[in-house]
């Protein structure tokens, strides 16, 4: 038998913010990669002594080579620990930085850089989307090379994973919308995933199960209504994580880079905009088997037939994130076969964990239907 599922960091989960740096005995020696407007409310007062680097001041949207440089070099003085707390972006880059080696960026995503562990890794997620404090992966956009590309090592791995529902308190609508949505494709794609098995599905499962209720309560009572649903959010993100973590995600995500890196479409929202398209291909080429069993599975929760349970999926998605289709994001005509060509040349990672193989025709046939 093939591996069937590891979880590397322990997990943890305290209901606030003060009750983790006291446990953690967060302070000299540490390093806090974060955002002040989530650092100054909830650790800001407890006089830590740690060091601190503040995100935003290095730029604004999706990790890059040129934020992670600049990060690096600001990075002073040995550390015994990196202690990431924030979104996507956030952890992506701690995860470099747990690593002896990290310039040049490029040469580190090429393979030219040994790799090597030598500080201890915190990761404490403040959205409930990437699931990225229990995977080893850490995409970053190349902009000398004008992709997104991902790199996963082993090392990477956080040796702690640290949930703290409090820390989400503060999350727009907006973002809380389009990273739960992110969470909900992991699962999803995991599932289907040729690398999934009974024990990654146990996962998978039941983080669909525990989004979509969610979802079903928030569009009939509002937005508010998530507040006291967050906690479980964050834990379906974290159960979709160990998901993809282990079985990885496909299409999906390997055709929302292209999007993401040329328009600038945050993440989660990019990964909406080909989420049932890529559901629809699948069904064209194949129809039964898992993609079956997780048809079943969505339409029984939403409480509608197989037949029309994407269209069921997209109308409850829509209560939190307006669907766009391509072109209202400044999609051209001929940004659909650049984009084919990107998702070949650059995906094949993503792309091996396809429910079925697709081909250039398939792949900009999803385009075309999106656009």
């Amino acid at each position: 038998m093939m591996k069937q599922l590891m979880i590397k960091p322990a997990i943890y989960k305290y209901e606030k913010a003060g009750d983790f740096a006291e446990e953690f005995a967060l302070g000299k020696g540490d390093l806090v990669i974060t955002n002040e407007y989530i650092y100054e409310p909830y650790f800001g007062g407890l006089n830590l002594g740690c060091d601190v680097l503040f995100q935003e001041k290095y730029g604004a949207g999706e990790p890059s080579d040129d934020m992670a440089e600049a990060m690096y070099r600001d990075m002073k003085g040995s550390h015994r620990r990196i202690i990431a707390i924030g979104g996507g972006t956030v952890i992506d880059i701690s995860k470099l930085f747990a690593l002896k080696n990290v310039s040049p960026v490029e040469d580190l995503y090429d393979g030219r850089l040994e790799i090597v562990k030598d500080k201890e890794l915190v990761l404490v997620p403040t959205t409930c989307g990437t699931g990225s404090e229990v995977t080893n992966i850490a995409i970053l956009a190349l902009n000398k090379k004008g992709t997104k590309k991902g790199l996963a090592v082993d090392e990477m791995y956080a040796d702690s994973a640290v949930l703290i529902p409090e820390l989400l308190g503060g999350l727009p609508f907006k973002f809380f919308a389009a990273s739960s949505i992110d969470a909900l494709i992991h699962a999803v794609e995991s599932s289907l995933s040729p690398k999934g098995n009974e024990m990654t599905r146990l996962f998978g499962y039941k983080a669909i199960e525990m989004i979509l209720n969610g979802y079903k309560i928030i569009a009939e009572k509002g937005e508010e209504a998530r507040i006291p649903l967050l906690s479980d959010f964050l834990t379906a993100s974290n159960y979709a994580g160990i998901a993809f973590g282990n079985a990885g995600c496909a299409a999906v995500h390997a055709l929302s880079y292209p999007l993401g890196a040329k328009y600038h479409v945050a993440h989660g929202e990019s990964n909406y905009a080909m989420f049932t398209g890529v559901m629809k291909q699948y069904m064209e080429i194949k129809s039964d088997g898992e993609i079956d069993r997780l048809n079943r599975y969505i339409a029984a929760i939403l409480g509608c037939g197989t037949a029309e349970v994407y269209d069921k999926l997209e109308e409850l998605l829509n209560h939190l994130l307006p669907k766009k289709a391509l072109r209202e994001y400044g999609v051209t005509v001929e940004d659909l076969e650049a984009f084919t060509g990107s998702v070949l040349e650059n995906q094949g990672r993503l792309l091996a964990n396809n429910f079925v193989p697709l081909d250039r025709k398939h792949i900009f046939n999803i385009y075309n239907e999106l656009y």
